[in-house]
């Protein structure tokens, strides 16, 4: 099943059993089906996906401005604010209408830049209460600050992270705090009292996304 909400395409990955989990997944190359696939090759519990994709990435999935840190690559222009209203105001509501029963509960996943759009999610809106940011951009300038400092709207029961083992080694003076930055905010989790995980899987930052992300949202499943 698929709509477009606000310009973004919408895919609804229905459970058919009434009331089980929901788990909204922002995709980059609309990547939502393969991972589909692999969960449910592995035979994980019941639960319904709903991905979002056709998104202006380095807007939609970035917290605030910053200039470009990689060669080539376009700035980050701080639209997630605006994607957080469309998600939760139009987005959730208009998809949960497709679902059979209610949501048991709601998760939030995503790769890469959307893997710290998951998280800061959680500062904004109280809807979701299991997150997995899977090889999160946590490098992102700011975020560990923003993090110490600012209150989630409600403490998740869940919280999954994950790197590939060789992300961290770069010359790139942003990437190269990666696995710093992320160990020590799921420690911060952690010492709240939240249940957290932290993976370091074999591979950069491209290796085996599909998989990578498949394993933190079946950990949100099974927990």
């Amino acid at each position: 099943m698929q709509f477009m909400i606000g310009q973004k395409q919408i895919s609804v990955y229905p459970c058919d059993e009434p009331d089980r989990p929901v788990i909204y997944l922002n995709t980059f190359e609309g990547e939502g089906e393969q991972v589909l696939h692999i969960l449910n090759g592995g035979g994980c519990p019941p639960f319904t996906l709903v991905t979002v994709s056709d998104l202006d990435w380095n807007h939609d999935m970035s917290p605030w401005e910053i200039p470009s840190v990689f060669k080539n690559a376009e700035p980050c222009t701080g639209g997630a604010d605006d994607f957080i209203g469309l998600l939760c105001g139009k987005i959730v509501p208009e998809t949960e209408k497709e679902i059979r029963g209610n949501a048991l509960w709601r998760g939030i996943a995503g790769y890469s830049l959307a893997g710290l759009f998951a998280l800061y999610s959680l500062y904004q809106t109280d809807i979701f209460s299991r997150t997995a940011s899977v090889s999160g951009s946590l490098w992102y300038p700011g975020i560990t600050e923003y993090i110490s400092s600012h209150a989630m709207k409600r403490q998740p029961d869940h919280l999954y992270f994950s790197l590939g083992n060789k992300e961290a080694k770069t010359r790139n003076p942003y990437m190269r705090i990666v696995q710093e930055n992320t160990e020590k905010i799921e420690k911060h989790y952690r010492e709240k009292g939240i249940d957290t995980v932290f993976c370091l899987n074999p591979g950069n930052h491209y290796k085996d996304a599909r998989e990578r992300t498949a394993l933190g949202i079946r950990w949100l499943l099974e927990r």
